[in-house]
């Protein structure tokens, strides 16, 4: 038996839709990271993009648990001296429940130029609609098991 090797060829890219609605964000978030590797797929190869494209909608539904998760806080940099800034998650994902999803999907995927491209699959809403409707073919829609 030969080993089979995945080529470009090979990779169909369907749109799958994920309702974040009372779905914990970290549960959510390992549900994109699976479908945007591809490892969903048996032809899942570890050096090659061959996932699909996801779209998460009403990302402001999504939940923290855990006693402390809300008060956690979730630290950037200015890239100036002293610039360290922090925002609880809680806060964060009331502001810019968009950005905290995408923040905690992209955690979740290869730190690496291969990584970076698997993340611009990922489309997140805050709300129920998207513009997306045109890609998303039959009954693409799946709900996060949480």
């Amino acid at each position: 038996m030969k080993t089979y090797s995945v080529k470009a060829d090979d990779i169909q890219r369907d749109w799958i839709v994920l309702d974040a609605t009372g779905v914990p964000i970290g549960r959510l978030a390992v549900e994109a990271a699976k479908i945007l590797r591809g490892k969903t797929k048996p032809i899942f190869s570890p050096h090659m993009d061959c996932g699909d494209h996801v779209i998460i909608i009403n990302a402001a539904r999504a939940i923290l648990t855990g006693n402390n998760k809300a008060d956690e806080p979730i630290y950037r940099h200015t890239l100036y001296p002293g610039g360290l800034k922090q925002i609880p998650r809680g806060e964060l994902l009331e502001k810019r429940p968009d950005y905290a999803v995408m923040r905690t999907v992209k955690g979740m995927l290869p730190h690496n130029r291969l990584g970076a491209h698997m993340l611009t699959k990922l489309r997140v809403y805050a709300g129920a609609t998207h513009p997306h409707e045109a890609q998303i073919k039959g009954a693409a829609k799946a709900k996060a098991e949480g």
